[in-house]
Parts: C-alpha cells; structure tokens; sequence
C-alpha cells in the first residue's frame, strides 16, 4: 500500500491562478506557521472595560521612571492613558481639534477642476483624498510625545493623570507626524504645513526650536515631492517615509546636525501606521506592494500580494496599521477589506522564515510585547484586547487551512484514498475535509469532515486531485506537521 505524502510548504500562496496555487496553502484563517508546524493564532481576552471614545489609530507602551507600565492611544478626538490596572484617563489636551474617523475620497463633483473629464465618470485619481485622522505616538524619556494629523500641533504628557497633555512650546504648528530620534531630538515632520520639511528641537530640549548659535535646533527640507507621514527611530538613524518614497536622518553634529539622503524611490507607505521596526529593520506596506529597509530598501516579494491589493478597501487605506509580533517573528497589518469601511482583515509576514498568512480580525491599532507580557490590539469599538493568550475567540470565524489542488494521479489514472496517517499533537482537536475532481474547472466533490482522533483515520474518495481543508478546534492548543495518505491506483476515466 504507497503512502503519498502529502508535504504543502509553510505559508499562504494566493496569487495567480487554481494550479499556480497547487501544492499549496491557498487560503487560511486564524492560523500560523511557526518552526515547520501549522498551528492557530494565540487567543484574547478583554484589558479594558470601557471603551475608548473615537476611531483608535495609535498606541505605545513605556516603562517611566519608576518602572511603571505605561499605555496612551489616540483616537480621531481623543487621547487617553491606560494604567497597568487598565483604569482608562482622558488626557486630551485643551483646544485640542478632533478630526475625521473615515477617510474621504472626492472622486466626483468637486474633486478636480472644472471641466475635468466627463460628467458622471469617476475622475481616476485626481480626486482629492482626505486620510482618517491618525496620531503620531513615541516617548521622550519617560514622557509621551503625540501629534493628530487633525490638529498639527505637538503636544506632551508627563506621566501625571491629574493634568492633560500640553501644548510643547514653540513647535511647528501644521505638523503631520512626529518622530523621537536615537539622539533625543523631536522631529516634527510636515512642519508648518510644508509636506517635505522637517524641522528638529534641540538635543535633549523639547522647547527649543529656534535654531541659535548655542542649540542644535534646525530645519531640512527634503528634496522629494512626497509629502511626509511617518518616522520611525531605527539604531543609530532615524527613518522618514513619505506617501511616494524613503529617506533616512543621520545625526553629524554641529553646523548642519543632521544629514539626510534618500534611500528608495517608488516605495512610500501607504500609511501613517503601516511602518514597523524589528530589530535592525524596517518594515511597511506600500500602495501596491511590500518592503523593508535594512540599509537599502528592497520591496519584498508576497505570494499574497494581488489578494491582499485587490482585497483593500483603497478609499479607507489610511487607516492600515502595522504592530510587531516579535514572539513569531511576524509583522501584522490590519487593513480594511474592500465590503467593510473599517479594518476588518490581516495580512502577516514572517520575516525570518519567509512566508505569510492571512485572516480576518477587526483590529486598529496595537503594540508588542516587551513593557507587557502580552501584545494589545483594540477593536473598532474601542476595546483594548490582550493578545496570544490562550486559544479563545470572539468571533464565529473558523480557524482553517486549505491547500490548492494536489495532484493524486498521472495522466488518466484515477486514485483511490483509503486512510489518513496525520501528524499532530492534539489526538480530537482538528478534522481534515477532501474536495476532489479530476481538472481544475470540473466540478467538485467534498468528502468529510473526517476527525483526526486515529492513527491512521479511515477516509474514502477517488479523483485526480484533491484540496484539503484542516480546521481546528477553538480553545486548544494544537500542532499539524504532513499528512500521508494511503493511496491505490484507481480506475481509468
């Protein structure tokens, strides 16, 4: 009796067609490969019992001081302190100027100069995009740092629940984004309106802004047509992306402080949250594509590519937010799905073994573990969720994998399954189901689901080739390694 293997690679493979899938992944939900073994997402349980008020686009987690846990989220009017008893605290600075929780893409009336086009045709992209408020969150020492992209101005915390957030005095007002730099200046990115200038405070002076003979304080306008939208602090430079391209700072001291040059072209992110650092890189979705930056930036080839970009809801795509899960050794991005306003789907790369997942999970904003045990993600109404905690959910989604077509027989040969020899740790906890026909158009046949609680388990269906969907149970850890299926020749059709 052969056994044909059944070995699909770790990962999701969704681009191209039917048999440019075969052999493997094609689709999943909640489900990971870790170490050469599928298995599901961690679980979650609610942190907070009141919800944030407003779209939450940010979060950031510090140690103060005294070694106090530390969390702070902005939302579209709001900004909040979350003490490590999750006590939630309106910490929203005074005239402060709440923005938008949606996106607003003007692609008709309105949206491009008179006489544009014809009437009633969508302009294609000459329409004016308003981007869902989002804020810029970092730390300075052990203060908190924010900027709303619909109030411009930079504000600080520092560490007291009995005041709010103040205004830094003397920053650039009409500022986009804010970035803290391995050298402790303030960015202030888009400064005074100008979507390519970044203007510096002093080192170590977050009120000093005016450049002197005695500071370090200054300005640079970077020599691109992008605007700026985001920063991040990266080891020994500071990293700027604009919404077309990739710049980088790097500190050389007095007269001129900062040097900047620009490291990609054709690479801007596609967000103000969809840039994510792990360890000595960075990483990001782009318009239409993925990339890192570990020097050079290089785009990132994704099997999943031309799902997720066809997928996404582009008139909302401010709102991606990408978190580290550096437990996995993966970078998560949310993102609004094309039926849905609000993010509703992920996509996941695992950037050291080079694969990547999918699912849907409404999350908006989010950080890893390191100042908590546990990765918090918040939902669209407002609750902060501890993640990878046990294997509960919230959702009726099934936690599944299913290959693409695998072929069973040569030429016209048919094949005759007759039992399953599965590989996993958890004897019950997960059923495998076999769709089968015999080329890629015919129509299909479903045998199963068959529960993988014996080795081997008794299965029966004939065909040329076969999809095999793996669902798992909720609430129990498990593992799935290679099947093998107990395989005869068949007749000829």
């Amino acid at each position: 009796m052969p056994l044909l293997n059944i070995k699909v690679p770790a990962g999701v493979v969704k681009n191209g067609t039917e048999l440019q899938q075969a052999n493997a992944w094609s689709d999943a939900n909640l489900i990971r490969w870790y170490e050469g073994a599928m298995q599901p997402i961690g679980g979650w349980r609610a942190r907070t019992t009141s919800a944030l008020t407003g779209a939450c686009r940010a979060m950031i987690a510090w140690l103060d001081n005294s070694g106090s846990r530390r969390t702070a989220a902005g939302t579209h009017t709001n900004l909040y302190f979350v003490a490590t008893d999750s006590t939630v605290t309106d910490i929203t600075p005074a005239g402060f100027t709440a923005g938008s929780a949606d996106a607003v893409q003007n692609l008709g009336y309105g949206g491009s100069t008179w006489n544009s086009y014809t009437w009633n045709t969508p302009r294609p992209d000459r329409g004016t995009y308003t981007p869902a408020t989002t804020w810029s969150l970092d730390t300075f020492g052990e203060y908190l740092i924010g900027c709303a992209t619909s109030d411009g101005k930079i504000y600080q915390w520092a560490n007291n629940t009995s005041s709010a957030a103040a205004l830094l005095s003397n920053a650039p007002t009409s500022t986009t984004a804010i970035v803290v730099t391995p050298e402790r200046f303030v960015f202030a990115l888009g400064a005074g309106g100008v979507g390519n200038k970044v203007a510096f405070s002093d080192q170590e002076d977050t009120n000093t802004w005016t450049p002197a003979s005695t500071n370090q304080a200054g300005s640079f306008t970077l020599a691109t047509n992008g605007n700026l939208i985001a920063g991040r602090r990266m080891r020994g430079e500071t990293l700027l992306l604009t919404d077309i391209d990739a710049h980088v700072a790097r500190y050389q001291g007095p007269p001129f402080v900062y040097g900047f040059s620009q490291v990609g072209t054709g690479c801007g992110a596609i967000s103000a949250g969809s840039c994510v650092v792990a360890d000595q890189s960075a990483f990001w979705m782009g318009n239409n594509g993925f990339f890192r930056y570990d020097g050079t930036v290089k785009p990132i080839r994704s099997a999943v590519g031309d799902f997720i970009f066809e997928n996404l809801n582009s008139s909302q795509r401010s709102k991606v937010f990408g978190v580290l899960n550096s437990q996995f050794s993966e970078v998560v991005w949310f993102y609004p799905s094309a039926g849905s306003n609000e993010n509703d789907s992920y996509v996941s790369y695992n950037y050291v073994e080079g694969h990547w997942q999918v699912g849907t999970l409404a999350r908006t904003a989010g950080f890893d573990v390191g100042t908590f045990v546990y990765p918090n993600y918040v939902t669209s109404d407002g609750y902060i969720y501890e993640h990878e905690v046990g294997y509960m959910y919230d959702t009726d989604s099934e936690v599944f994998a299913e290959t693409g077509p695998i072929q069973l027989g040569n030429g016209d040969r048919m094949v005759v399954a007759r039992s399953l020899i599965s590989d996993e740790s958890a004897k019950g906890a997960v059923t495998a189901t076999f769709k089968t026909r015999n080329y890629p158009t015919a129509d299909q046949s479903t045998h199963g689901p068959y529960t993988l609680s014996a080795t081997p388990t008794s299965v029966r269906f004939t065909g040329r080739q076969v999809n095999m969907r793996v669902t798992g149970a909720t609430n129990t850890s498990w593992r799935v390694g290679d099947m093998r299926l107990d395989v005869a020749a068949g007749a000829r059709r």
